[in-house]
């Protein structure tokens, strides 16, 4: 069965809850597993860069995936983050990451040595030969500083067999159409700007990789599936009460605004690794009256 299959609807980008003095929090990481689940994901991204893995070792990134299966015990496929701007380290930790229960690899381009399209494309084929197990695409030049072109993604997509699909997240309708127009039957793909995925919908993608996922998982889900649905009508009705929520999600970065959604919610502390800080006073307290109303 393809990505496109198994990976259709709303995945979540889980964030990693830490306690107060900074350690993971693996029984808040376990309960917010169970509520995204409940509430109608279709699946999870654990060690995204939502779960703030520039900050994790090694080690505390193998935990976290390793718990991450076990709580998901099956319900849900898992997709592991394993992304970096060294070829030869991936590589290394495509051997060495525990993945047998993964479903694919999402893998964020190359950030900051900002290659050509030619070194992207190699550096992906080079991780799809290593890879035990498919990868998706992470184009996000917000982050990376350079954008992957939508023929570097149509080109991996038709030539190299374990490229399964891409998250798009380079805020260019334009270059969505581009990929969907030329994609590969079986190449999933899903956004990943979540104030984009409505209209995304329409223009045939498979859904998207969210944040907003993690603390609002049953309006979004629903949404992601009435557009699936091409019931844009509804789609649009619910999108229309997000749009707010998607502001404050992003205003000043990610993962802080979605901690302070979690915290208000009551199922994480709102800690953060530096250097993200949470929230302003002035933001959560929209935050706040987000959720109360």
């Amino acid at each position: 069965m393809s990505l496109r299959q198994t990976l259709r609807g709303t995945g979540v980008a889980l964030v990693t809850p830490f306690n107060a003095s900074g350690k993971i929090d693996f029984f808040a990481l376990e309960t917010l597993i169970n509520y995204v689940i409940k509430n109608g994901v279709e699946y999870v991204v654990s060690l995204g860069t939502t779960g703030e893995t520039p900050t994790l070792s090694k080690e505390e990134k193998i935990d976290i995936l390793q718990f991450t299966y076990e709580k998901v015990d099956g319900r849900v496929p898992v997709v592991a983050g394993v992304g970096g701007n060294n070829t030869q380290e991936l590589i290394h930790d495509l051997h060495h990451y525990p993945l047998e229960k993964a479903t694919a690899i999402l893998s964020a381009s190359p950030y900051y040595n900002k290659p050509s399209q030619e070194g992207i494309f190699l550096h992906y084929k080079a991780l799809a030969e290593a890879s035990p197990k498919p990868i998706i695409l992470y184009n996000v030049p917000g982050r990376t500083g350079r954008n992957m072109e939508a023929a570097t993604t149509l080109r991996l997509a038709h030539e190299v067999p374990n490229i399964g699909g891409i998250k798009e997240a380079a805020n260019n309708m334009v270059q969505c159409m581009q990929i969907l127009k030329d994609r590969p039957e079986h190449f999933l793909v899903v956004s990943g700007d979540d104030d984009l995925v409505m209209p995304q919908m329409s223009c045939g993608m498979d859904g998207v990789i969210s944040v907003a996922a993690n603390c609002l998982p049953r309006k979004f889900t629903d949404m992601v599936r009435a557009g699936l649905a091409f019931d844009f009508g509804k789609a649009k009705e619910i999108n229309d009460t997000l749009l707010e929520a998607y502001y404050l999600l992003f205003a000043e970065n990610n993962p802080s605004g979605v901690k302070a959604f979690l915290s208000e919610l009551g199922l994480i502390e709102n800690n953060l690794r530096l250097p993200m800080v949470p929230l302003s006073e002035s933001l959560r307290e929209k935050v706040v009256a987000y959720l109360r109303n």
